[in-house]
């Protein structure tokens, strides 16, 4: 199995009934202490302008990003030109960065929705945890490629 950042897994059957149902989740860190990635098909129940602070911004869809650190926001974007002090994921997909100018960009038009996504949490695994896990059959690791994570339609994945 070989992990690295940029790869996608999707929930198998083994966790119907749970929070991970149905979940495609892109990994954006793999390394000896353990992995992080993000739930990408999950929207949020409520826009990003629905939130308190960033009331005055545009609609922009929030995504349920996974169950730890639930009361923060993290974005991914494929626009390094315009958002600086990303983390290369791959293949020109960063993770966060200057989260004030994307919002700014966002909210003039120069940043479309379908260029950036915002995640509420994140999934975490410890060293040998997500191992584990995909060797009991709970997750499937894909080859999709990971710009799929902007597409429109990831809510219809399955």
């Amino acid at each position: 199995m070989n992990i690295k950042a940029g790869t996608i897994i999707i929930s198998t059957a083994l966790l119907d009934d749970s929070e991970f149902e149905k979940v495609a989740i892109v990994i954006t860190e793999h390394n000896e202490k353990g992995a992080v990635g993000y739930v990408f098909n999950q929207p949020f129940p409520r826009n990003f302008n629905e939130l308190e602070e960033f009331k005055h911004s545009i609609p922009v869809p929030l995504y349920a990003g996974g169950p730890v650190q639930t009361d923060m926001l993290y974005f991914m974007h494929c626009r390094p030109d315009l958002v600086e002090g990303g983390d290369l994921v791959a293949a020109d997909v960063y993770m966060n960065g200057d989260f004030r100018k994307a919002v700014q960009l966002l909210n003039n038009g120069t940043l479309s929705i379908h260029e950036v996504r915002l995640f509420i949490g994140y999934c975490g695994w410890d060293a040998g945890e997500l191992e584990a896990e995909l060797e009991e059959g709970s997750w499937e690791v894909t080859n999709a490629p990971i710009d799929l994570v902007f597409a429109a339609s990831v809510t219809e994945l399955w």
